[in-house]
């Protein structure tokens, strides 16, 4: 599941899972819609577009948007720099399906399958095939929002994870468990996916191999654990988590989990080992924190928070050091009208590029597009 940006609010995310391969035939496209590997819709505005970094963002140079309209999230590097993969809802879809496309936003080319809703897409070792989670097998059209009679909630989609060609063909599925197996990432190292799933009956954090199999659970609190990623050795893993502290939190976590809805009130940026042990978190300021990335040095991560807007509708993305010290902002981008979101970020495997999402120089109101500048460091790091 992920946040997303609408009206700045908290959003769907996604999970991950371990299974059997499914020898059933990827679903084809809806009536109208683009076949697996077929370009997507042309922008209405030439891409890139070059900006000129806010004031304040002084990490960011040659900053460049390279998808216009929609809503466009979530978009990680391949092993080999030279692409990326993100999830999007544009027209004719209505809920978020996987595309890739090339690091100057050419070439966008629709990869899952136009069924159903998809969502935490990444690359495998090689770049020849791509990790996602679908709730395809359980229909063609997107699952329904969740009741929101209980509150802003995310729903806990029939998610399993799976894996395919970068054309959409020879589709393996990982996960087959009852419930969430989404948020899945793949480690640097090229050897363990890490991903959450409801199967235990928590949202827990786990990890697996690249074929699905030797899965291991990593977190054991009551609570959500997700969103996980690894750190450039290997030996590390930040997410973000929201650990109900009181009996009665608890049971209202337990009771919403089993209607499948989550109600993310909080969420801390955690760190732990990569076994799960050393479980530490990184910010404790009781707002939404999420999209944890590790700076190259290993030593730092980059996260979107909105702990800086009292109304929580502003989200910037900050960098600090793993023992929660020397936080800085990364963006600044504000906006009095309509949404205010920066998000998602990652560093490319050379630590040079960096990714984010963002409501800046859209078109309309509550678009969300993907953004890639050059990293700067600062002198001495």
């Amino acid at each position: 599941m992920r946040i997303r940006p609408v009206f700045l609010a908290l959003t769907t995310l996604a999970a991950a899972g371990c299974g059997k391969a499914d020898a059933r035939p990827a679903p084809a496209p809806p009536e109208g819609a683009a076949p697996a590997g077929a370009p997507a819709a042309a922008a209405p505005r030439k891409l890139p577009i070059s900006l000129e970094p806010l004031p304040g963002e002084t990490h960011l140079a040659n900053l460049r948007q390279l998808t216009d309209g929609g809503e466009n999230a979530e978009a990680y590097w391949s092993f080999g720099g030279d692409r990326l993969i993100f999830q999007s809802t544009r027209p004719p879809f209505t809920a978020d399906q996987i595309f890739v496309m090339g690091t100057d936003g050419s070439a966008p080319t629709l990869v899952s399958s136009g069924k159903g809703r998809t969502t935490c897409a990444y690359f495998m070792p090689g770049d020849k095939r791509f990790l996602y989670a679908s709730t395809h097998l359980a229909g063609d059209a997107p699952p329904p929002p969740p009741d929101r009679s209980h509150g802003y909630a995310w729903g806990l989609f029939e998610y399993e994870i799976f894996v395919a060609d970068l054309d959409g063909k020879n589709q393996v599925r990982l996960t087959d468990s009852p419930g969430y197996d989404a948020e899945a990432t793949v480690s640097p190292k090229g050897d363990r996916i890490v991903f959450t799933s409801s199967r235990d009956g928590d949202l827990e954090i786990y990890t697996m191999g690249l074929d699905g199999k030797d899965v291991r659970r990593l977190t054991h609190d009551v609570g959500y654990d997700g969103g996980a990623f690894f750190s450039p050795d290997g030996t590390k893993i930040c997410y973000r988590a929201q650990h109900p502290q009181d009996d009665e939190g608890k049971a209202k976590f337990k009771a919403l989990l089993s209607k499948g809805i989550v109600r993310p009130d909080a969420l801390e940026i955690m760190v732990m080992d990569a076994d799960g042990s050393n479980p530490h978190a990184v910010t404790s300021n009781g707002k939404a924190n999420f999209g944890p990335y590790f700076h190259p040095d290993g030593k730092r991560l980059v996260f979107a928070s909105n702990f800086e807007d009292p109304t929580g509708r502003s989200f910037d993305v900050y960098l600090i050091g793993i023992d929660g010290k020397g936080l800085e902002p990364v963006t600044r981008y504000t906006n009095a009208k309509h949404d205010d979101f920066d998000g998602f970020p990652m560093f490319s495997p050379d630590g040079k590029r960096f990714v984010f999402c963002s409501n800046r120089n859209n078109a309309k109101p509550h678009e969300t597009n993907v953004f890639v500048a050059d990293w700067v460091e600062a002198p001495g790091k």
